[in-house]
């Protein structure tokens, strides 16, 4: 059983300039310091680019950082997103992390999403729609091997060696969002990173279609605990909106193709009925049950949501202190 915490960081102040940046990057290393204080058992960070939604441009970059920090956490990628950067360029990284952390790193990939990113750095919609299992195979190819060359349909080069070499490859977690990338993932013996959007039931399907219950896949969850489960709602009501409504904003097309909107309020309200959201007996029941019903057990929780510092840091605590003895003891 491993329980770990989700970071976004999200730019909870209204202001676009660098301090409401550095305020969001200093809140996530004082988080993810407290998570290994708290008990966890790892940290995942979020990458996303031109948006308050989340100001971590580079999750592999962050993930050094608090590698460096920490002793015991392991610090994963939740994710780097394929689309948008060379695959030999993140094994590199990876293998890198690997090595200066003593194997604590853990490398979560992912799609992304046809956002004007794929413009921005040059990749395009082909890297985003037809590209992914080419990327992804080329980098478990590296990440696996002392000499490369390739030749296919979005990577050619002649054979280079591997420097450096992980003393064993990371772990490597694919997202998923679709039977197609569930199959992606089956295919390749690779666990799946299943997201905050989907019910326990959705997940027990999309672990059944992958059809090896025995990989060690991700479920990630809102959690906020307070004394009472209406307490952890009101929190939550009070402070999500008013930084996912602006974040979400960030989600831009590089084409022309509809984006559906999503009511801030209503999505909190959503989360809140889904997750582990109130005492510490119903965060406990909430994980537990997830775990009965999927099999999965390796648990990661997005602790930021109330939305301020002094809220994260106490849901963290509280969580390690009062949530994950209850789930440890019931999940053997």
């Amino acid at each position: 059983m491993r329980l770990g915490i989700f970071l976004l960081t999200t730019r909870y102040e209204p202001r676009s300039d660098a301090q409401g940046d550095a305020a969001a990057l200093a809140r996530t290393v004082e988080a993810a310091v407290a998570a290994e204080r708290a008990g966890f058992d790892d940290v995942w960070l979020a990458e996303h680019h031109f948006m308050s939604y989340g100001v971590v441009p580079s999750a592999t970059v962050l993930a050094g950082h608090l590698l460096a920090l920490t002793g015991r956490v392991h610090v994963g990628t939740a994710v780097s997103v394929l689309s948008t950067q060379h695959p030999v360029a993140l094994a590199e990284q990876a293998a890198m992390l690997s090595l200066l952390s003593g194997g604590r790193f853990r490398l979560g990939v992912g799609r992304g999403g046809p956002w004007r990113d794929l413009e921005v750095f040059g990749t395009g919609l082909p890297r985003y729609e037809e590209g992914f299992a080419e990327s992804l195979d080329l980098l478990l190819s590296w990440l696996r091997s002392d000499r490369v060359s390739w030749s296919g349909d979005h990577f050619e080069f002649r054979e280079v060696p591997v420097v450096p070499r992980a003393l064993a490859s990371p772990q490597v977690v694919v997202a998923c969002t679709s039977p197609a990338t569930e199959a992606m993932a089956a295919e390749r013996g690779l666990p799946m990173l299943l997201g905050m959007h989907v019910d326990a039931a959705e997940k027990a399907a999309a672990v059944a279609r992958h059809g090896d219950p025995s990989l060690p896949h991700i479920s990630t969850h809102v959690a906020q605990v307070a004394d009472t489960r209406e307490a952890a709602v009101r929190t939550l009501m009070d402070g999500m909106p008013r930084w996912l409504g602006p974040g979400l904003e960030g989600y831009v097309p590089v084409d022309d193709r509809p984006r559906p909107s999503r009511d801030p309020v209503a999505y909190t309200r959503f989360m809140c009925d889904l997750h582990p959201v109130g005492s510490p007996d119903d965060c406990a029941e909430s994980l537990v049950a997830t775990v009965e019903r999927t099999g999965i057990r390796h648990l990661i929780l997005l602790v930021e949501a109330a939305g301020s510092r002094a809220a994260t840091l106490d849901n963290i605590a509280r969580l390690g202190a009062d949530v994950l003895p209850k789930v440890r003891a019931a999940v053997p």
